[in-house]
């Protein structure tokens, strides 16, 4: 596989987990994208293995019911690392309140050792 190609399948991975509706496809995709003791950390959470993330993927999407995540742009990747932009949509009304920029760190498996995000658009409060 080439380099690039296991950057895109990591991104993949990552919204496949951030997008599971229920509890064991969640589990299960956080499982496949992250290593056991694989880290997410962004301005509101700082959290590892796979619980943890877990637990912070199914807490935005119970603060965002009826929001996808989507990926905007290409995945940037070299030497097991890299970055890529996404927005949280409304599935209702497209409307993107939330965006941000993520470095990711892969395991030798492919996996997420840990993820870096950055939050560039929040909603108002």
């Amino acid at each position: 596989m080439a380099a690039q190609d296991v950057h895109e399948t990591a991104v993949a991975r990552y919204f496949e987990a951030w997008n599971s509706a229920d509890p064991a496809s969640l589990g299960k995709a956080v499982a496949a994208a992250w290593t056991e003791d694989g880290s997410y950390t962004d301005p509101l959470a700082d959290v590892a293995g796979h619980e943890g993330v877990a637990a912070v993927i199914a807490g935005a999407r119970e603060q965002f019911p009826g929001f996808s995540f989507r990926p905007t742009g290409a995945v940037d990747g070299h030497h097991g690392i890299a970055r890529f932009t996404w927005e949280l949509v409304s599935d209702a009304d497209g409307s993107a309140p939330v965006a941000g920029f993520d470095v990711i760190v892969l395991a030798e498996d492919g996996r997420i050792r840990a993820v870096h995000g950055f939050l560039d658009r929040l909603p108002a409060a």
